[in-house]
C-alpha cells in the first residue's frame, strides 16, 4: 500500500535492540518521524528525512499524513506504540488498515520482568499529559501500581500525592532508562524517594496505608465524610441505591443535574476508568467545591459546568445516563434531560419535598419507569440508650428510554 505508515517500537538500548524487521523498515523509509529522543536513538546514515512531531500534534497529524501521502513513512515511538503510545493516536486518526506496527517490550513489561511482578496484578497509569490525581483511585492496601512518568520531577511529584494522602510508607521504586546500558533501579519509599531521576523513567508502587488511615472501597456509597459538603449531598445508603438504579457502564457518560457536592458524578466515574460525567451546578461555590472533591477521590477528570438547568445543558454531549438531583420543579428541567437521553439510556431523580415529590408522581403517569421510596434510620443516644431517628424519606423515580435512535 502506498498509504501505509510503519510504526517502531524502540527502547532505550536504541538501534541495537531492534530486530530485523524493524531496522530494515527505518532503512527503507523515505520519511522517518517521531520525537527528538526517538530520532536520535537511530544511526545518523538513515537515507530518510528525520522530521519531529509538530505541536500540537493530534491538530497537526491529519494534515501532515496527507502531505505525506504516497511516501514511504516510519514512525518511531517509545517501547510498544500502542501502549499509551503514539500508535493507537494514528490508528484512530488514520485508521487501523493504513498501520504496519512493529512492536518493542514496553517499559511496563521491562519494569515487571526487573521487579518480579505478575503483569495481569499490575495496574498501569501514566501522567504524561494526564492529571496526577487520578492516581488515588487506585490505591489500595497492597495494591502494585506501574506509573508511567512526565520527566524527571514526576517522581517526586507522586511521592507528595502519596504522602499527603496517608501513603507515606509506601515502596516507591524508580527504574530508570530501562533497557539500556546504564539502566538504573533505585528503591524508596513515598517518604523518602529516590532523588535526581533521570527524565526516562517509571515509578513502581506498593501500597501501604499509615497507620489510622481506612481506605475507601470499591462499590457505591462512600461515606458521607469523604466528601467537603454544605450539606446538599445524597447520604451514603441513598447513593448506593440511586447508582444502582443509574447502572453504570465502562465508557458511558453520565449528567449529574444539580450536582451539590458532586457525589453522584464522582462515584458514577469510579465505577469504571471508562465512565465519564457531567456536573452541572448553579452555584459557584458548590461548583468549585465538587472539582475539588473530585480530585481527591481520584476522578479529576469529572467536567464542572457552572449554571443552572435546562440553558446549562445546551451543547453537552448526549448522556447515556441522567441523575437529577436538584431543579425538579423548575420549567423545562425534567423534559430536557429526557429528550437528551441516549436510546437505552436511564434517567434518575430524587425527591424530598413534596412539590418534587409532585413532580415525580406526574413523570411517572407520563412516562412509567418505577417509583421507590427509601428511609433510613440511624441509632442515636436516648439517655442512657439508643432510638431510631429516621431521616426524610427519599423518593426516587427512574426511567429508561426505549425508543430508537
Amino acid at each position: 500500500m502506498d498509504d501505509l505508515i510503519t510504526v517502531v517500537g524502540i527502547g532505550a538500548d536504541g538501534w541495537r535492540g531492534l530486530p530485523e524487521a524493524s531496522r530494515d523498515a527505518l532503512r527503507e523509509a523515505e520519511v522517518l518521524l517521531g520525537g527528538p529522543r526517538q530520532l536520535d536513538l537511530v544511526p545518523g546514515d538513515l537515507a530518510g528525512e528525520r522530521r519531529a512531531w509538530p505541536s500540537p500534534l493530534v491538530r497537526a497529524l491529519p494534515g501532515l499524513l496527507d502531505e505525506l501521502a504516497g511516501h514511504r513513512v516510519a514512525v518511531l515511538a517509545s517501547g510498544d506504540p500502542m501502549f499509551f503510545g503514539i500508535g493507537a493516536t494514528l490508528a484512530r486518526i488514520a485508521g487501523p488498515e493504513r498501520l504496519r506496527v512493529l512492536a518493542h517490550p514496553s517499559s511496563v513489561a521491562l519494569a515487571c520482568a526487573r521487579l518480579g511482578w505478575a503483569s495481569e496484578n499490575v495496574t498501569v497509569h501514566s501522567v504524561v499529559g494526564r492529571p496526577l490525581d487520578r492516581i488515588r483511585r487506585a490505591l489500595a492496601p497492597g495494591a502494585r501500581l506501574l506509573v508511567l512518568s512526565a520527566g524527571s520531577g514526576s517522581p517526586a511529584e507522586i511521592a507528595g500525592l502519596l504522602s499527603g494522602g496517608g501513603w507515606g510508607g509506601s515502596a516507591l521504586t524508580v527504574l530508570e532508562r530501562l533497557g539500556a546500558d546504564d539502566e538504573r533501579i533505585r528503591p524508596g519509599t513515598a517518604a523518602a524517594p529516590p532523588a535526581d531521576a533521570d527524565p526516562l523513567n517509571v515509578v513502581a508502587i506498593e501500597c501501604v496505608p499509615d497507620a489510622g488511615l481506612v481506605p475507601h472501597g470499591e462499590t457505591p456509597g462512600l461515606p458521607d465524610d469523604a466528601y467537603d459538603h454544605d450539606g446538599q449531598l445524597t447520604k451514603r445508603e441513598v447513593r448506593a441505591v440511586t447508582l444502582a438504579h443509574l447502572a453504570p457502564r465502562p465508557g458511558e457518560l453520565l449528567w449529574d443535574v444539580g450536582a451539590g457536592s458532586g457525589s453522584i458524578g464522582i462515584e458514577w466515574m469510579r465505577a469504571h476508568p471508562g465512565c465519564g460525567a457531567v456536573a452541572v451546578e448553579p452555584r459557584p461555590e458548590r461548583a468549585e467545591r465538587i472539582a475539588r472533591n473530585a480530585s481527591k477521590l481520584g476522578v479529576p477528570g469529572l467536567r464542572v459546568v457552572t449554571g443552572r438547568a435546562p440553558e446549562a445543558l445546551d451543547g453537552l454531549p448526549a448522556p447515556d445516563a441522567v441523575f437529577v438531583g436538584g431543579g425538579l420543579t423548575r420549567d423545562g428541567v425534567l423534559d430536557a434531560c429526557l429528550s437528551a437521553l441516549r436510546p437505552g439510556g436511564r434517567l434518575v431523580a430524587n425527591a424530598v419535598t413534596v412539590q418534587t415529590e409532585a413532580a415525580l408522581a406526574a413523570a411517572h403517569a407520563a412516562h412509567g419507569g418505577d417509583l421507590v421510596r427509601v428511609q433510613v434510620a440511624r441509632a442515636e443516644p436516648v439517655g442512657g440508650f439508643h432510638g431510631w431517628r429516621p431521616a426524610m424519606p427519599v423518593t426516587i423515580w427512574s426511567h429508561m428510554r426505549r425508543d430508537e435512535p
